[in-house]
C-alpha cells in the first residue's frame, strides 16, 4: 500500500513539474503587486484573523496536507483514461499561452528526457576526456557503436552523451574509443544532480571502492599503451659495384 502511495506521490510530482514551475515564476511577477492589494484588503476593513499558533502556520500546514493530497490524486489519475484526457488537455491549454508555453515547454522537456520512459536510454554515468586533452566531462553512456561509425575507425567505439547545463536537454554525441571511458559509481539521478547543480551538488561515494577501480582502469591502460616489440630487421646490403681490371 505504501509503496504504490508513493509511486503516485512520485508520478504526479513529474506531473506537475513543469506545471508548478510555470506558477512559481507567475508567482515571481504577482508579489510585486501583493503590497497594494494588502493595502486595498485593510482599507475595506479587512482584518487578520488570530489563532492559537497563528494563522500563517495553520495556512502552511493545510497547504502542505492539501499539496501532498492533489499530487498523490494528480498520480492516481494519470493511470485512467479520463485522467490523461484531462493533463493532455491543460497541457494543450498551456501550451497556447505566451511566455506561459515557454516555460512550460522547457520544464516539461528537462522531465520527458529523463522521465522513467527514457530512462533506459541512459546506461551509466561516465568520465570522458573532452573538449581537450587533460579536461574531462561528465556523460551518460547510451550504447556501443556499430555498423559505419565503427568500421571507418577501425576501433571498438562507444556513444556517449554529454548534456549541457543547467539545461540538459540538449549537448553532444561522442564516438569514444572503450578503453578512454571511465565509468563511475554514482547513479544516473545522482549524475543529474552533478550536472544540473553545475558541480555545486557532490554524491557521496566510496572512496576505498573508486581508488581501488581507479588503480585497476591504469593498469589496463597502461598495459595498452606499450608500444609493441616490432620484428628485428636485418640490413641488407647494397650490392658491391665490381670494377673491371683492364
Amino acid at each position: 500500500m505504501f509503496k504504490k502511495f508513493r509511486n503516485a506521490f512520485l508520478t504526479g510530482l513529474l506531473i506537475f513539474l513543469p506545471l508548478g514551475t510555470t506558477i512559481f515564476v507567475l508567482n515571481f511577477l504577482l508579489d510585486m503587486f501583493e503590497a497594494p492589494a494588502m493595502r486595498f484588503a485593510f482599507e475595506m476593513g479587512l482584518k487578520e484573523e488570530s489563532f492559537f499558533f497563528g494563522l500563517q502556520t495553520l495556512l502552511a500546514v493545510v497547504g502542505l496536507l492539501v499539496g501532498v493530497l492533489a499530487l498523490t490524486s494528480l498520480g492516481f489519475l494519470s493511470n485512467y483514461v479520463l485522467g490523461k484526457f484531462f493533463i493532455n488537455s491543460a497541457e494543450r491549454i498551456l501550451d497556447r499561452v505566451p511566455f506561459v508555453s515557454t516555460v512550460y515547454r522547457t520544464v516539461k522537456q528537462i522531465v520527458d528526457t529523463f522521465g522513467k520512459e527514457n530512462r533506459a536510454v541512459f546506461n551509466q554515468v561516465v568520465m570522458v576526456e573532452y573538449p581537450r586533452q587533460g579536461c574531462y566531462t561528465i556523460g551518460f553512456l547510451t550504447n556501443d557503436a556499430e555498423g559505419e561509425t565503427e568500421a571507418v575507425i577501425g576501433r571498438q567505439l562507444t556513444t556517449v552523451f554529454v548534456p549541457t547545463t543547467p539545461n540538459p536537454t540538449s549537448g553532444f554525441l561522442l564516438f569514444v574509443p572503450r578503453e578512454e571511458v571511465f565509468a563511475m559509481d554514482m547513479s544516473l539521478g545522482e549524475g543529474m544532480k552533478l550536472l544540473i547543480s553545475g558541480g555545486a551538488v557532490i554524491p557521496e561515494y566510496d572512496a576505498k571502492k573508486v581508488k581501488k577501480k581507479a588503480q585497476s582502469s591504469s593498469k589496463r591502460s597502461s598495459t595498452k599503451s606499450l608500444p609493441k616489440a616490432s620484428p628485428k630487421k636485418t640490413a641488407i646490403n647494397p650490392p658491391r659495384s665490381r670494377t673491371r681490371k683492364t
